[in-house]
């Protein structure tokens, strides 16, 4: 099957109706999203009831659980003080503006997804096998993505949460980073999505940048009640100011 797969569309309503627009165009067997449809842009209601509307199996990402539940933080283990405020700014921010019909959807989304296609187990999750909320940065040691390949009883792994895209091979499974769709982290405005084949050996991964109007989302951050920063990093795909 060629299979499209997008996630952490993260409230940008036009970086996900362009990627919806390539994919339709691209005539996949299939598509999914691996969540974080909500979180630092204005259009939560929007983005959720256009992949809701779509009828597009979808992961529980952080957000979706942080926003869908009302939690009192948004899961994303940040590190630094400032990026803890500003993480907390989005998701209060996120959970005032978000419908209790959206939230009861949120609620419904997916903890993982899994099937067969041929000989080949598919595993689809937001973070890791493990945890919504975990990175799976591309530099960790090759020794945690072999253990996961060990214990995930999977041949294909893909997820995002890191908002860059990759794809290694360890311990004979296939992982593959979808990046972001709303929010990349690797000084790539674009909005990013993968296109996975499975009916070759190995798989074959394609990683799809679809450009779109940067300038309206930031305005619209910009107009919002959000910080500045949220509008930075979508101009600037997540590099430095």
């Amino acid at each position: 099957m060629r299979i499209a797969i997008f996630g952490d569309v993260h409230g940008n309503l036009a970086a996900l109706d362009a990627v919806l627009r390539e994919i339709e165009a691209q005539k996949p067997d299939r598509v999914y999203c691996l969540g974080d449809l909500v979180g630092y842009a204005p259009y939560p209601n929007d983005v959720i009831e256009r992949v809701r509307d779509a009828k597009i199996p979808t992961i529980m990402g952080n957000y979706d659980d942080g926003v869908g539940f009302d939690r009192d933080e948004c899961g994303c283990a940040y590190r630094e003080p400032v990026d803890r405020e500003l993480g907390q700014q989005s998701l209060e921010w996120t959970k005032a503006h978000t419908t209790p019909a959206n939230k009861a959807f949120l609620q419904t989304l997916h903890a993982q997804i899994r099937f067969k296609d041929g000989d080949k187990r598919v595993l689809f999750v937001h973070g890791s096998p493990r945890r919504m909320n975990e990175y799976l940065f591309e530099d960790r040691p090759l020794s945690s993505f072999e253990r996961l390949a060990r214990t995930s009883s999977a041949d294909v792994i893909v997820f995002g949460h890191t908002h860059v895209p990759y794809r290694k091979t360890a311990g004979g499974v296939l992982f593959v980073n979808a990046g972001s769709v709303g929010k990349p982290k690797d000084h790539d405005p674009r909005a990013c999505y993968v296109m996975l084949d499975t009916s070759a050996t190995p798989p074959v991964v394609v990683f799809h940048r679809v450009a779109y109007d940067v300038a309206s989302t930031a305005a619209a951050i910009r107009a919002s009640e959000l910080p500045d920063k949220f509008a930075l990093d979508v101009e600037l795909g997540g590099a430095p100011a």
